[in-house]
């Protein structure tokens, strides 16, 4: 028959040690993957890039009344024409951006 040798058990420390590494490295996983993802949403365009594109679009077959002005989510839209070129102005919180479309006949 075999004899089973004891193994010293380790102590209540070096178990407590551990458990606090652990839980510090996956907080530290959480946060980072946390900071990656809001950063992705926030820089997340293509819903008014592609509202911009189907504006565009209605421009240039001239189904749209300009000066034109709406609001796409948290996104401000506004189209103006300024010497015979039609701009595409589009705005969230401190984000601006513009788009020049063409000449408007």
């Amino acid at each position: 028959m075999v004899v089973l040798k004891k193994i010293r058990a380790a102590t209540l420390i070096e178990t407590l040690t551990a458990s606090v590494l652990i839980i510090i490295v996956f907080m530290i996983a959480s946060l980072s993957f946390n900071s990656i993802f809001t950063n992705h949403q926030k820089r997340n365009l293509s819903s008014i890039e592609n509202r911009v594109k189907e504006l565009e679009y209605l421009i240039i077959n001239n189904k749209l009344k300009i000066p034109y002005a709406e609001d796409f989510g948290a996104w401000e839209i506004e189209i103006l024409i300024h010497n015979k070129q039609t701009t595409l102005y589009y705005q969230k919180e401190e984000q601006k951006l513009t788009k020049q479309i063409g000449i408007h006949q």
